[in-house]
């Protein structure tokens, strides 16, 4: 992962600022200018806009007010709640939002030297394997004097709203950010890792062995630093649809904390257990939230003691945040978003990542990879450019991708090999990023990046992490050299 940043649109935030300030006029942003070009390209907003500057909205504006946290964030007027709930996550977690908010402290303003305000901030975002500064000017949209799109709790706080006008200027507009996985947002403020698990084709809710692993995997995931949002499939005309039981369909929700809470000692012999495994929620509107069994204020609370009350922090108020069993929560959500942060500077997680950049033209290209222990635990991740930013000008494409991984014999340097055996096979999805899990054991990979259509060209990032260095390489040709005995064995031509 490149740990150097380049500037986006090669806008220079230090020098800009530097010009701001000794021009002593506040800074306009050329690039994302406050007109209707910024706001969308085809459902203008709910009233008439007037962007305006934070002092002209706040009396008192502040980056940060008292620190920062999964619950400043509210939902506005467009339908991102992915990118909220990324967002809402990643305030829990101080070693990643300094990344993408840098230089936090001398961003915020400063009564005191009001003279070194210029109106600019800047952020930074993981764009395709390469961070990028982001720079934005302070002027926000707003409708009758309030913010439209995401805002905090606090009129004087404004970190949330400049970071989604970052974002929408990194995707071309506010409305391109409607509609998406909070996943793609995680990789974006993290360059994570993401894997989408499907709770309903799974059935986790029906079978206890896989419901106690996946439990024991998010649980170290969740205490790894790592990120995870969950929500339930929608058809199109259920999208932000409210259920009997207080959830939301097509909605995405923030997890933000996996446990197994211990029960009151005189339960243990009654329910045959000391723990429950439960998982919290948040959803972004900031209201809203579960209503059955373990929710704010019910029963079930009674079953665990005072102390283990205060330690998680229990609320009864509609905040949005809500607590429910491991169990209800297979049955009740389809899909979890699971981000694991392999960044060794950053987690206690180690393992050994390679990168590769490719592409597809006239036909799919493959790698080689080494696996040198006796069995390893291998994770691929392969992610195709961002088609966000076309939807302004319609040229948007979803493309079909995937990836195979055959066992080969060793020592090959030809793209094509006789193969031993296909090891894993996806099924084609128009994501931007697709993933497998496996544990191979010793020997020489081959991962073939696919489209499902042939001849579809576009440009694609290939992750593959293991915990000794796999390697990893191109064919430099097309087929092994052919030699006499190849007919006299009546071999044929390589598979």
């Amino acid at each position: 992962m490149s740990s150097s940043v380049v500037p986006f649109k090669n806008q220079r935030y230090a020098d800009l600022k530097r010009e701001s300030i000794q021009r002593k006029i506040l800074f306009r942003d050329p690039e994302f200018p406050a007109d209707d070009s910024s706001l969308f390209y085809k459902e203008p907003p709910p009233g008439k806009v007037e962007w305006k500057r934070p002092w002209k909205i706040s009396s008192d504006p502040h980056l940060f007010v008292e620190g920062i946290n999964s619950h400043d964030l509210y939902q506005g007027e467009i339908g991102n709640c992915w990118f909220v709930a990324a967002s809402s996550c990643l305030a829990m977690m101080p070693h990643l939002w300094q990344k993408v908010i840098p230089d936090w402290q001398e961003q915020e303003w400063d009564p005191k030297h009001p003279e070194n305000y210029a109106g600019i901030f800047h952020f930074q975002f993981w764009v395709f394997g390469q961070w990028t500064d982001v720079v934005v000017d302070d002027r926000l949209p707003t409708i009758n004097g309030k913010l439209i799109y995401c805002h905090s709790n606090s009129k004087k706080e404004f970190w949330s709203a400049l970071l989604e006008k970052a974002y929408a200027k990194l995707y071309g507009c506010y409305e391109s950010l409607s509609g998406g996985f909070a996943g793609d947002a995680v990789v974006d403020f993290t360059g994570a890792v993401y894997e989408r698990i499907d709770l309903e084709r799974e059935a986790f809710y029906k079978d206890q062995r896989n419901q106690d692993y996946l439990f024991e995997n998010l649980l170290k995931v969740y205490e790894h630093g790592g990120i995870i949002s969950c929500g339930i499939t929608a058809e199109p005309h259920e999208l932000e649809f409210k259920m009997a039981n207080g959830l939301v369909k097509g909605h995405a929700y923030s997890v933000t904390a996996v446990k197994r809470i211990h029960l009151r000692h005189e339960l243990v012999a009654h329910f045959k257990t000391e723990t429950i495994p439960m998982i919290r929620m948040r959803n972004p509107w900031g209201k809203m939230e579960w209503n059955g069994p373990w929710s704010d204020s019910s029963k079930e609370w009674s079953k665990i003691g005072d102390t283990e009350r205060h330690n998680l922090g229990l609320t009864v108020e509609d905040d949005g945040e809500f607590w429910m069993s491991f169990r209800d929560w297979c049955g009740h959500f389809s899909d979890a978003d699971i981000c694991h942060i392999y960044d060794n500077l950053l987690t206690s997680n180690r393992k050994k990542e390679v990168l590769y950049h490719g592409g597809w033209t006239r036909q799919n290209p493959k790698y080689l990879f080494d696996v040198t222990k006796i069995t390893d635990e291998v994770l691929i991740n392969l992610q195709q450019e961002d088609q966000r930013i076309k939807k302004k000008t319609g040229q948007e494409k979803d493309v079909a991708i995937d990836f195979s991984v055959w066992k080969v014999e060793l020592n090959r340097n030809s793209e094509m090999h006789r193969t031993q055996k296909q090891t894993g096979k996806k099924s084609f999805s128009s994501v931007r990023s697709v993933f497998m899990r496996c544990n191979l054991p010793q020997g020489q990979y081959v991962v073939v990046p696919s489209t499902s259509d042939p001849g579809e060209q576009g440009k694609f990032m290939l992750r593959i992490f293991t915990n000794v260095d796999p390697g990893l390489w191109e064919p430099t040709k097309d087929q092994p050299k052919r030699n006499s005995l190849t007919s006299c064995f009546g071999c044929g031509k390589p598979k």
